[in-house]
């Protein structure tokens, strides 16, 4: 009986697709943090080439006020992306326990149908059943 291996099969599907996005979020954050690193040297390298390191000054560069605001942007991405990677890995969690349990499931299954099967092969031989 085999009435368990299509649950098995979409249970590890379930847990790798749930491994595929916490590893692209990991990926996107990794990416952007280094985005950001960039920015902020963009930043830094403007402001030492026109002297001026206040955002509120009138003569800011609005080179360095763009790179800012992106890195600020990246950095609120930043945050929701680590929100979204503790779900991820509570979905990981969650899909590898289910897939455990429909595993272990099925192994009982293949079990209790070995042991019937072996009762069958001994009662058809004339010996006694095992209990």
């Amino acid at each position: 009986m085999k009435s368990r291996e299509p649950l098995i099969r979409a249970k590890r599907f379930q847990t790798e697709d749930a491994r595929r996005r916490l590893a692209q979020i990991d990926g996107m954050i990794a990416e952007f943090d280094r985005m950001s690193n960039e920015l902020e040297r963009d930043i830094a390298t403007e402001e030492a080439r026109s002297g001026i390191a206040d955002p509120k000054h009138f003569a800011y560069p609005p080179l360095a006020a763009a790179a800012r605001q992106r890195r600020d942007n990246l950095a609120r991405s930043i945050q929701d992306l680590r929100g979204q990677r503790d779900e991820a890995r509570d979905a990981v969690s969650e899909a590898e326990a289910q897939l455990q349990l429909a595993e272990a499931a099925g192994e009982r299954e293949r079990a209790s149908e070995a042991e019937a099967m072996e009762r069958r092969a001994a009662w058809r031989q004339g010996e006694p059943a095992r209990l």
